[in-house]
């Protein structure tokens, strides 16, 4: 086994982020909208299915309805017809309604700059508020989605035992100014070099110089 499987992690944490850099020196958030409401909603779809499925859907729903306003005043059945592509579309549907009704009801139909009011609204977890307040008002969060989860553990910078020990870890390694960037980095580098099935270790250019030693068995 050679040094380099044994690098601190400060040292791994500055090749990644310098790799990333090169790799991906500019990148964009991954679902399709146009403003905070939008992009809140398809963030809540995005749950337990592709980027590529939401955004087939997305352009229907939003023609009918990109604010709350008139959201709120879909039938269920008109939301869960466009949306049933990506899964769960009962619970999403009901709670892209509710949520529309909240929004218009206690503030004053805009998304809100809040963790916690965020949190507070039906299908929407930690991790769609951490992609709304980076994303919509560049606030440093650290979304942890299955790449990221994956990653930081192939990469020996996390336990890989839950997601919130995944972000936990992923904050105090990262420079904070660097959260909002880096993570759609890790994300867009797992889709291309580090996927969850067939993975070559040797055609992965960050995991094959810091993953954590039992890939190199």
């Amino acid at each position: 086994m050679s040094y380099k499987h044994l690098m601190l992690k400060k040292d791994k944490v500055n090749f990644i982020v310098t790799k990333l850099d090169e790799i991906y020196p500019e990148v964009s958030p991954p679902l399709n909208h146009h403003n905070n409401y939008t992009l809140l909603i398809a963030v809540l779809l995005s749950a337990n299915t592709t980027d590529k499925s939401v955004n087939k859907v997305t352009p229907t729903l939003f023609k009918k309805a990109d604010n709350p306003q008139k959201m709120s005043k879909l039938k269920y059945e008109t939301v869960y017809n466009i949306i049933k592509p990506c899964g769960l579309g009962p619970a999403k549907a009901k709670a892209i309604i509710e949520l529309s009704k909240i929004l218009v009801k206690k503030f004053a139909g805009e998304v809100p700059n809040s963790f916690s009011d965020l949190e507070s609204f039906p299908g929407v977890g930690h991790k769609t508020a951490s992609v709304v307040m980076s994303q919509a008002f560049g606030v440093p969060a650290f979304p942890v989605d299955t790449h990221v989860h994956r990653l930081m553990y192939r990469w020996g910078l996390s336990s890989g035992k839950s997601v919130q020990d995944t972000e936990k870890q992923a904050k105090r390694l990262f420079p904070k100014k660097k959260w909002n960037k880096l993570h759609l980095q890790i994300i867009f580098y797992g889709r291309e070099y580090c996927p969850a099935r067939n993975f070559d270790l040797y055609n992965c250019p960050i995991t094959s110089v810091v993953g954590r030693r039992s890939l190199f068995k």
